[in-house]
């Protein structure tokens, strides 16, 4: 395996700042297809062998199409951002086509349920994750300074697409968050009694402020009980706790609480966009809450308003028409059939009439 090759690549994903899990995953394909094709170097492969490589994702594999797509984006990233060839043949590779699924919403019951099995901080996260709208690691990257309490603000810092934003504080959670914040402070102030290593701070900020990563306003609201290595520095400090955490939480308390839905942490951002649909709020205000890029990505959400094919009065259940119902016994079915088609044996229509 061509160490070099891979450290290039991490070392390159770092230049252009890309996240941790970015990271981690490109590499992973592309250590996947230099094994597939016999430890061959990327450069004496080329179209044949990658097309080879994702259609064998596609039939043997039978991964989805996004999971197809993440790994042409490693492979193209690896041959433009790496090794620097811009060939032809990149801009013909076809992508895998995502099918257009609608999102899984819960309904103000259901959340309230779900709501109700969870306690402590993975309730707290669950309710702020209702309540405002945010994506997971959105939510576990909350530092302190982000939760403005006296404009009920909370700002969502580099988002997906590397975006800043703002989301209403839950007035029912401003208690609850203020205690948070709180035990961060007891919990830091720990960490500096024992010479903990300051939080970690992003885009080289703890080089231009070297005292930043010490103070409270910097740390995670929700931090790990435990100290980790960070896996880029080796620094061993405190990160923000485990998102399986939650996601192990809110599986077994949608289990409690008898939801069959195939209900996940990211399906609480769903129903806050769809509620606030219901309730009246405009679509425009929507989007700029969720993040979203494009109002067509916000308007999927319209899907349980009363306009789909459940919210739509069938002609037939308007006032005037079909006001005579008709009563089909065994009898009638067998008076409107001519005699010598009359059955011997009742059709499963009459009999379960």
């Amino acid at each position: 395996m061509p160490s070099k090759l891979l450290d290039m690549v991490r070392a390159r994903c770092r230049v252009m700042h890309y996240s941790i899990r970015t990271e981690r995953a490109y590499v992973d394909w592309i250590k996947r297809f230099i094994l597939a094709n016999g430890k061959r170097h990327p450069r004496d492969m080329g179209r044949s062998e990658v097309e080879a490589f994702l259609s064998n994702l596609a039939t043997q594999g039978q991964v989805a199409a996004s999971t197809q797509n993440q790994a042409l984006s490693a492979l193209l990233f690896l041959y433009r951002q790496v090794l620097d060839a811009e060939l032809e043949w990149m801009e013909t590779v076809v992508r895998a086509k995502r099918p257009s699924r609608l999102p899984v919403v819960l309904s103000r019951d259901e959340v309230a349920r779900l709501l109700s099995r969870l306690d402590g901080q993975a309730w707290l996260m669950a309710a702020l994750m209702y309540g405002t709208g945010m994506r997971l690691m959105e939510c576990h990257r909350l530092r302190v300074k982000d939760l403005d309490f006296e404009r009920n603000e909370i700002c969502v810092r580099n988002g997906k697409g590397g975006k800043d934003r703002r989301v209403p504080l839950p007035q029912r959670l401003k208690v609850d968050l203020q205690r948070q914040r709180d035990r961060v402070k007891v919990l830091h102030g720990q960490d500096r009694l024992e010479g903990v290593a300051g939080v970690y701070l992003p885009h080289a900020l703890a080089k231009k402020y070297p005292n930043a990563g010490f103070e409270l306003g910097w740390q995670y609201l929700f931090p790990s009980p435990r100290l980790s290595r960070d896996p880029r520095t080796n620094i061993r400090r405190r990160h923000h706790v485990d998102e399986a955490v939650l996601q192990r939480a809110v599986k077994a308390a949608k289990a409690k609480a008898g939801i069959d839905k195939p209900a996940s942490c990211h399906t609480l951002r769903h129903s806050f966009a769809t509620h606030l649909i219901e309730a009246g709020q405009d679509i425009r205000t929507v989007q700029e809450l969720m993040g979203h890029k494009d109002v067509t990505t916000t308007q999927i959400y319209t899907h349980v308003l009363g306009r789909g094919a459940g919210g739509v009065l069938s002609p037939l259940d308007r006032p005037g028409v079909a006001e005579r119902r008709a009563r089909y016994t065994i009898e009638g079915c067998l008076a409107e059939m001519p005699a010598r088609e009359a059955p011997t044996v009742l059709s499963p229509a009459c009999a379960a009439a």
